[in-house]
């Protein structure tokens, strides 16, 4: 379990440095996400680092109620990044919690998958913001494979839930990136 937290940790590393090279005009540029510009897609990220800590304390999803809704980034939305995603390292990285169970919207889940479901969205939504703000939108390799492999049996099952653009149709020689990009509905 601990390469899981290794893996969690990179990818929100790599997610927070391109929070970092957010200039002060580059907060309401669009993003592949055609609902978010980079404010709203930090913000989505920064929340769900946000809901981390008190639901691996026990928390359920009704208790919390909308205290995380809206814009929580505030007048400093680095340093609110930097904030949760600390709380939530420190959370996934308690000892024992990552063999826990907490009480999801989803109902209740193994931390760990909680956690690889954290994983994936960070890089994710570390390529829509690279591209928001035109970094380097190169993904980790070894992430990429990883989560690919972990992902692609429920390709049918994230189709299903709405939250993604359909599967982007690809060559049978894409590239790692292009692949798992395509699962969660982005052309590379």
């Amino acid at each position: 379990m601990t390469d899981l937290i290794v893996l969690f940790q990179r990818a929100v590393d790599g997610f927070s440095a391109n929070v970092q090279r957010v200039g002060a005009d580059q907060w309401h540029l669009p993003t592949p996400d055609d609902e978010w510009d980079v404010r709203m897609l930090v913000n989505h990220v920064t929340v769900e680092q946000l809901w981390v800590p008190p639901l691996l304390s026990g928390s359920t999803v009704a208790e919390i109620g909308n205290r995380l809704d809206g814009d929580q980034l505030g007048d400093d939305p680095k340093a609110t990044w930097n904030d949760a995603v600390k709380a939530s390292a420190a959370a996934f990285g308690a000892p024992g919690a990552l063999g826990r169970m907490a009480m999801l919207s989803s109902g209740e889940r193994p931390v760990a998958e909680y956690c690889w479901e954290m994983t994936t969205d960070a890089l994710i939504h570390n390529w829509d913001l690279a591209r928001g703000i035109g970094a380097d939108d190169t993904m980790d390799p070894e992430l990429v494979d990883v989560i690919y492999e972990r992902t692609l049996p429920y390709v049918d099952e994230l189709a299903k839930t709405g939250m993604f653009k359909p599967p982007v149709p690809i060559g049978p020689n894409a590239d790692p990136q292009t692949k798992i990009l395509s699962i969660f509905g982005r052309k590379n």
